[in-house]
This record gives structure tokens, C-alpha cells and sequence, in this order.
């Protein structure tokens, strides 16, 4: 990052600073990107600056991240883009398990398939969403895949049953038994003997008790 790049962040931080307040709890510069935490509950009234004042116009995302040992376990991610400023920022936003954040669509319409896909994903609700329901995920879906506790299997399977003739759901169930992988490094060699090795030690020139080595 330039010093001009660090500058015009710094800049930008300040000015943002001043204006929002006690609605920003901190502030980070990295990567040549400027990132802002944000108190949740002030959430409409910062993304109306940014929109409005702050010519941050283009609401490029929003996603969630899930800190399980947090006492605050999600963030609530923001990306913003201005054309005008050719600048980028990142908003977060610290949620309790169950707490609410406002939904931004009067501000950026287009947040409302991204509010949508927090939701299915982490189980955020965004307060004042006009159609908040799963997006990715089908219907009566069990649990939030994006969630670090969310099984890699999942709580129910989908398939057609042909005597139904329907697609039904079931419990996940593993065909197979749970294999004991041999996490061993091929290059020191397996302590036991392998399938063939008795061969080589019946090959001309290797010496009895001693297979796998040539002269």
C-alpha cells in the first residue's frame, strides 16, 4: 500500500469518525482497505451516511462469520464500493445467537437476497426484511450450514422414493462403517509387513530377513 493509499484512508477514517460517532467502535487499516466496526443497533443510520454523504453507493455484499466462542458469536458483514472515490470499505457488526440486526433494503435495495443468504446460512435475522426465508436451502431445511457446529453431513438426506414415487427426507445415514486412516508417512516405511513382501525376500542376491533390499 502507497503512502497516497495511506493517506486517503486515514483521511476517509477520520471523516467518518467525526461523523458517525459512537457508532463506530473501532477501526482497522489493511491490505489497502479500511474496515469499521459498528455498533448493530446504529446500523440504518451508518449505511444511510455511506449511501447519502459518504457516496458509497454500491452495496457489494453481505455475508456472516461465526466466532462460536464469542460471548458476541456472529459478525455481520458489510462491503461497500464508491465509484467516485474509487475506495472500498468493510463494515462489521457483533451479534448475540438470536439477536436481530435492521435490514438495509430501503437504503441498498439489493441487500435483500444477501440478507436472505445470511440468513439461511447463520440463522441472522435481519429485522424488517419484507420476504425473510431460506434462498439457498430448501424448505423445512434443519439448521444454518454455514455455522461451525453444523455437522459436515447434515441432520436429513433427499432422494426419490420410487415406491412413493415423491422425493422424500430421511436421517443421513452412512453406508459404510468409519474407516481408522493410516496417516503414516510413506517415506518411513510401515512397521508391519505388507501384502508381497515375502516375495522379495525370495528374490536371487536379497539376503533371507532383509526384504525390500537389492545388492
Amino acid at each position: 500500500m502507497s503512502d497516497l493509499d495511506s493517506s486517503q484512508l486515514a483521511a476517509l477514517s477520520e471523516s467518518l469518525n467525526a461523523a458517525l460517532g459512537a457508532s463506530v467502535t473501532g477501526v482497522t487499516m489493511a491490505r489497502g482497505e479500511l474496515t469499521l466496526d459498528i455498533a448493530a443497533a446504529d446500523i440504518v443510520k451508518v449505511m444511510a451516511h455511506l449511501q447519502g454523504p459518504g457516496e458509497f453507493k454500491i452495496l457489494v455484499d453481505i455475508c456472516g462469520v461465526d466466532w462460536p466462542q464469542r460471548a458476541k458469536r456472529f459478525d455481520v458483514v458489510y462491503h461497500l464500493l464508491s465509484l467516485t472515490k474509487n475506495q472500498r470499505i468493510r463494515l462489521k457488526a457483533q451479534l448475540d445467537e438470536g439477536e436481530a440486526i435492521a435490514s438495509i433494503i430501503s437504503i441498498y435495495p439489493a441487500a435483500g437476497w444477501f440478507e436472505r443468504e445470511a440468513f439461511d446460512m447463520y440463522g441472522v435475522p435481519f429485522e424488517g426484511h419484507p420476504d425473510l426465508r431460506r434462498i439457498l436451502t430448501d424448505y423445512g431445511f434443519a439448521g444454518y450450514p454455514l455455522r461451525k457446529d453444523f455437522p459436515l453431513t447434515g441432520f436429513v438426506e433427499l432422494r426419490y422414493d420410487d415406491e412413493l414415487k415423491r422425493v422424500v427426507y430421511q436421517p443421513v445415514q452412512l453406508i459404510q462403517e468409519f474407516r481408522d486412516f493410516d496417516f503414516m508417512s510413506p517415506w518411513e516405511g510401515a512397521p508391519h509387513i505388507l501384502p508381497g513382501d515375502e516375495k522379495a525376500a525370495m528374490a536371487p542376491g536379497v539376503a533371507s530377513g532383509d526384504p525390500g533390499k537389492t545388492p
